[in-house]
């Protein structure tokens, strides 16, 4: 598959989310060509703050590889990683990030902060960003309109 196609996985599961109420960010992730993790936000129906979509493919992930870390993993994710999922993917040792849309009031990855590549981490992830940007970022803008006509 290529990075289009696993974007647009990533988006099948934003797209499961928002059919739930949650806001619509999903990840998958990839170690040798295969989709070993797979997430969608679950904040609200799990009531659980850390249910973030790549939080749920992290975990989900380590299962399916018998560990801990993502060595040689690619994660793929509609909005770019908060703070919290950034250090969740540093803690994993995932290989590379790609992601669509910018997140301009929690990214952690290029806009506020650049958590992934910080020299002073353990660990240093390979980013690539603006995958489908477009596409992510309606959704979003879709789901908050919506909401607002609520």
């Amino acid at each position: 598959m290529s990075e289009v196609e696993y974007m647009r996985e990533a988006m099948a599961e934003a797209a499961e989310a928002a059919a739930l109420g949650e806001v619509p960010v999903g990840a998958v992730i990839v170690v040798d060509g295969k989709i070993v993790g797979r997430g969608g936000n679950r904040r609200e129906s799990a009531a659980d703050p850390t249910a973030h979509a790549e939080m749920i493919a992290i975990r989900q992930a380590s299962q399916a590889v018998g560990g801990w870390r993502l060595v040689g993993a690619t994660l793929y994710v509609t909005q770019e990683p908060c703070p919290m999922c950034a250090g969740a993917i540093v803690n994993a040792r995932v290989e590379r990030v790609v992601y669509g849309c910018d997140n301009p009031k929690a990214g952690a990855v290029r806009t506020l902060y650049r958590l992934l590549e910080d020299e002073r981490l353990n660990h240093r992830v390979v980013v690539e960003q603006s995958v489908l940007a477009k596409e992510c970022g309606e959704l979003l803008t879709r789901f908050f309109a919506e909401l607002r006509k609520l």
